[in-house]
């Protein structure tokens, strides 16, 4: 008999606990998705529980883990590549200017590439006469558009790869993708002692007539730079006005046209944009114009 008040207190001692733990998930709801692991996440960064720095780690590695390989490719068109049917005299000097560490090798075509040239192994062509860029060739890897960044990174850390090249669903190559791509997704843009000075100057003029803007360059500096009206009223810089057109933070590749400009996104990482290229596209626009000004006067001609 004494054995039934201890049962019975058990039983309300359950009931109780089970009334507390659902209280304390009520108020101390686990995150059900991203959007709330987020808000958790900004949370306690404005409660100085995690410093910015963290908090932008999170979420970048939050972003690899939705990403593809394409989201985050350098285009095909974009690549810089050796072609190995041409003398090494006359690739060279653009291996030199592009400062890369490596190079994707074509035998002729783009859609051919053989290996991977380290830029250190051309150290031999200035004391080898012998030399044969086929001999110092790496393995190249190959991956499809649909690659996940966070399988990806995995492979290139148990491989030791630092370069892949991207494929796409009929076999062409579609553009290439680094480790330091991906990285530059988590931790934000790295720079090495290969990378171009571009401290000095927000705005550069290349010699084919496109120019390297900085993405903090101010929009009024920028107006006054290439006679642009571009409005400031929502943001005070270039980038800014890149992001506010996309309505996403911008990725490496895209590209939008404003007030007779194409920008390229050259860098950016998974918080901002860093480089942009500039082109102008008046005389495109204007050889256009003659085009069809010709076309339209031949249909005249023969009527």
């Amino acid at each position: 008999m004494a054995s039934e008040p201890q049962s019975g207190r058990t039983a309300t001692q359950s009931r109780h606990r089970t009334l507390l733990e659902r209280l304390s998930a009520f108020v101390f709801r686990e995150p059900e998705n991203r959007e709330e692991l987020l808000e958790l996440l900004s949370d306690a960064h404005e409660r100085e529980l995690l410093d910015a720095d963290a908090l932008s780690m999170i979420e970048g590695v939050l972003q690899v883990s939705e990403l593809r390989a394409r989201d985050l490719m350098v285009p095909r068109s974009q690549m810089d590549v050796v072609d190995a049917t041409e003398p090494p005299e006359k690739w060279i000097p653009h291996v030199i200017d592009a400062a890369h560490s490596r190079f994707p090798v074509i035998d002729g075509n783009r859609d051919r590439v053989i290996g991977i040239l380290l830029a250190k192994d051309l150290l031999r062509y200035y004391h080898d006469e012998n030399f044969d860029v086929h001999a110092m060739l790496r393995p190249a890897v190959f991956i499809p558009e649909s690659k996940a960044l966070n399988e990806l990174l995995r492979e290139f850390r148990a491989n030791r790869h630092h370069m892949a090249i991207v494929i796409d669903e009929y076999g062409g190559v579609a553009g290439l993708i680094t480790i330091e791509d991906v990285l530059e997704q988590i931790v934000g843009d790295i720079d090495d002692e290969y990378d171009r000075d571009e401290s000095a100057d927000h705005i550069v003029a290349e010699p084919d007539g496109r120019y390297r803007v900085k993405a903090l360059t101010e929009i009024g500096q920028f107006n006054t730079a290439f006679g642009t009206t571009i409005s400031d009223a929502d943001t005070d810089t270039i980038g800014g006005v890149i992001t506010e057109h996309l309505g996403r933070v911008p990725k490496r590749g895209d590209s939008i046209e404003l007030d007779d400009l194409r920008f390229d996104v050259l860098r950016a990482d998974a918080r901002q944009v860093h480089l942009l290229q500039v082109t102008r596209l008046h005389k495109a626009v204007a050889e256009e114009f003659k085009q069809e000004t010709e076309r339209v006067e031949a249909r005249h001609q023969h009527a």
